[in-house]
This record gives C-alpha cells, sequence and structure tokens, in this order.
C-alpha cells in the first residue's frame, strides 16, 4: 500500500481538491445573498457544491486507481451511454437559459454534456493511439474518428450548447495534432473547420448572441443591455486592488453581478482576495496544467499521452474561456471556471479526470522504475527501448513523419 502511495503524483492530489475546497469558500461568498433572495439558506449552493465535492472526490479516488488502460476495452458501451444522455436530454431534460441541457432528478441536476467532453476525450486518444501506424494517412487514419466526433458535437448544438460545443472542439483539436497528424492534414481539416463555421454562423446568430459579442468588446456602448455583466465585472476586478475588499466584503455581488457563483465568481475573487486570491487560482491551475503536460510527454503509451493531453487541455480550455469573458476578451458564454465555479457536472467530471491523470502518472514512474533487462551483446536502438517501455510517445515521433 505503502508503495501504491509513493506512485502518486501529490501536485495532481492536491492541487485539484485545494482549488476545489478554495472555490466552496467562495461559492459561499459569492452566493450568500442570492440564496437568501431566492428563499433559500444562505448555505444553499455551497452544501449543493459540497455533496458533488464529496461524490466527485470518491470518484477521483476510483479512477485513481483502476488502470486506465481498461477504459479502451470499455470504449463501445462508455460512447454508447453519452449518446443515450445526449440524446435524452433533448427529449427529456429541463430548459434553463434557453437550452434543454439539464436533467432533473428532484434536487438533483445533471449535465451530460459535460460527461460528454471525458467520453470523446477518452475515444479520440484510443482511436488515435490505434492508429499510430498508420497516422499519415487521412482517409483512413484520420477521418473515421471525425464522423463521430460531428455527431456528438450536433447533439450538444442542438441543445443550444454553442459554449460546450466550441470546448469539445478544441479539445478535440488538440488530441488530433498531438497524434502525429500531418501538418498538411491538420491545415486541411483548420480549413474545413471555417468554412463550415461561415456557413453554421448565420443560422445561430440570434440578437441575445450579437448582444453577447457586442457587449465583449464594446461594453459601454449598452451598459443597460449587452455590455452590463462584463462592466459589473470590471468594477468588481478594479476595486479589488491588491489585497482586496476582505473575504465576504464583495459589494457586486450584492444583486449587480449576476452568476456571481458561477460564471463571474473570479471576479468576486480578485474584489475579495485583490491581486492574492488571483495567484492562488492562477497558481493551482497552472500546477495541474504544467503537470498534466509534464507526465503526457514522459508517457511512454500513446493512448496514455494522448489522454492526458487531453484532459490538461480541457482544464487549460475551461479557463482561458472563462477568465477571457470576464475580462473582456471573450464574448460571454457560460463557461464555468474548473474546479472553482458552483456547477456540480462539471466538478464531478473534473475530479474524475484528475484521477484518471494521477493514474497515468503512476503508471509513468511504475515503468521508470522498472529496471531494463538487456541480453548481452544485443543491440538495443532509443527506439526499441521505447517499444519494449509501452510504444512511442507522441513527442517521440519523427517530425519527417508531419510532412
Amino acid at each position: 500500500m505503502i508503495r501504491k502511495l509513493k506512485e502518486f503524483d501529490f501536485i495532481l492530489v492536491f492541487a485539484p481538491l485545494l482549488l476545489a475546497a478554495f472555490g466552496m469558500v467562495m461559492i459561499y461568498s459569492s452566493s450568500m445573498v442570492t440564496s437568501i433572495v431566492e428563499g433559500q439558506a444562505s448555505t444553499y449552493y455551497l452544501m449543493k457544491q459540497l455533496q458533488w465535492f464529496i461524490l466527485g472526490l470518491a470518484g477521483m479516488i476510483f479512477t485513481s486507481f483502476f488502470p486506465y488502460r481498461n477504459y479502451q476495452k470499455m470504449m463501445k458501451m462508455l460512447m454508447l451511454v453519452v449518446i443515450v444522455l445526449l440524446a435524452g436530454v433533448l427529449i427529456f431534460g429541463e430548459t434553463r437559459n434557453n437550452a434543454r441541457s439539464w436533467y432533473s432528478f428532484g434536487p438533483v441536476s445533471l449535465q451530460p454534456a459535460e460527461f460528454a467532453k471525458l467520453g470523446l476525450i477518452l475515444y479520440l486518444s484510443y482511436i488515435y493511439s490505434k492508429k499510430q501506424a498508420y497516422i499519415d494517412q487521412f482517409a483512413k487514419a484520420v477521418v473515421p474518428p471525425l464522423v463521430f466526433m460531428v455527431f456528438i458535437l450536433l447533439f450538444i448544438v442542438a441543445q443550444p450548447d454553442l459554449g460546450t460545443a466550441a470546448i469539445i472542439l478544441l479539445i478535440a483539436c488538440t488530441v488530433i495534432f498531438s497524434s502525429g497528424i500531418r501538418i498538411r492534414h491538420l491545415a486541411f481539416l483548420g480549413t474545413v473547420i471555417g468554412i463550415l463555421l461561415a456557413v453554421a454562423i448565420p443560422f445561430m446568430v440570434t440578437d441575445v448572441r450579437i448582444a453577447r459579442f457586442t457587449g465583449a468588446f464594446k461594453p459601454f456602448d449598452a451598459p443597460d443591455t449587452g455590455g452590463y455583466h462584463l462592466i459589473q465585472s470590471y468594477l468588481a476586478i478594479s476595486g479589488g486592488g491588491l489585497t482586496g475588499t476582505g473575504l465576504g466584503q464583495s459589494i457586486q455581488k450584492l444583486g449587480y453581478l449576476m452568476e456571481a457563483h458561477t460564471d463571474f465568481i473570479m471576479a468576486v475573487i480578485v474584489e475579495e482576495l485583490g491581486v492574492f486570491g488571483l495567484i492562488i487560482v492562477f497558481g493551482l491551475l497552472a500546477l495541474i496544467i504544467l503537470r498534466g503536460l509534464h507526465f503526457a510527454r514522459r508517457s511512454n503509451d500513446s493512448f496514455g499521452s494522448l489522454l492526458a493531453i487531453g484532459i490538461t487541455s480541457m482544464v487549460a480550455i475551461q479557463a482561458f474561456i472563462n477568465l477571457g469573458a470576464i475580462s473582456g476578451l471573450l464574448p460571454i458564454t457560460g463557461v464555468p471556471l474548473p474546479f472553482v465555479s458552483y456547477g456540480g457536472s462539471s466538478l464531478l467530471v473534473l475530479l474524475l479526470s484528475m484521477g484518471i491523470l494521477n493514474n497515468i502518472a503512476r503508471s509513468v514512474r511504475r515503468e521508470e522504475g522498472k529496471p531494463m533487462k538487456l541480453e548481452i551483446g544485443e543491440q538495443h536502438s532509443a527506439e526499441k527501448v521505447l517499444h519494449n517501455r509501452g510504444g512511442k510517445s507522441w513527442l517521440k515521433q519523427e517530425k519527417s513523419k508531419r510532412y
């Protein structure tokens, strides 16, 4: 048991848990007024998030010990579950904010699109790791998995949840790029995606979405409508200064800043804790992302490498989109800040993902701790050693194969 514990990367254990614990403190601070106004106890949102945290912690422990390679055997079942959940929510789901994206079971709500993120990361990592021998063949290796990915995206767009669809698309692009696809094939895919978006955007444009774009880049042109949320975010951030106004002392959360405990929780953190709050969140997120990339690079198993890349990119992309929205760099899309924002489905999926990432780290450390048994006089190239330890890493592929 002690040997197994030594295999863990404790940065990947404690950084997500500390970030989630810090998030619960800030959820309570940012939501207590909202809870009372809604006729609930001041701890209403905190207690709900705590329940999901406990469930996520149990899931994280399980996925930390469950061998990640076993997901390959379960792939068909996992993808079937994802499709059923996404299809079912369009029929039986509850509509919130003009999107039918939630299952409601009494006090419990579930957002299947969050589980689709992890499911698609597992699927793409599995498929492209199997196709490494002929990854340079576009029609045979690259295209078939994309058909399934588009199928998943169409379900999510139909809700409609364009923010989640965009995140999944960006994660998929990251995994595909890391799989060793040729640059010209990647450029072709980028062109096709650009053309499809150009065709689809006119059909998806609504007054609300236009207001989000104008509100992001010209908030003071519409201070009472599209730019209102961003202006309140600016006021919260500017009021924090170096040390903040003090925990629980935010002014903007008192009905001025909507969704203070979800989309704009970072604005409340900066207002109450100042630059120190910013450093806490940025530092812990950076640790998670850097450790994820570290073990992706060290893994000699292509499935493990791609899976670590996909999970890490999920955290990084969501953080970038959320922080971009509260600072006016990107339109507001309703994407939560990983581990910190209120949201049970998001927290559960992220903690499950951290368990998988730690299982990959454990596997890397086990492999690196094994002595290499070489026969006397036998010639062993670097490529053969890597093959004996589980295959080539995605970073160790010859660059010439990508052109």
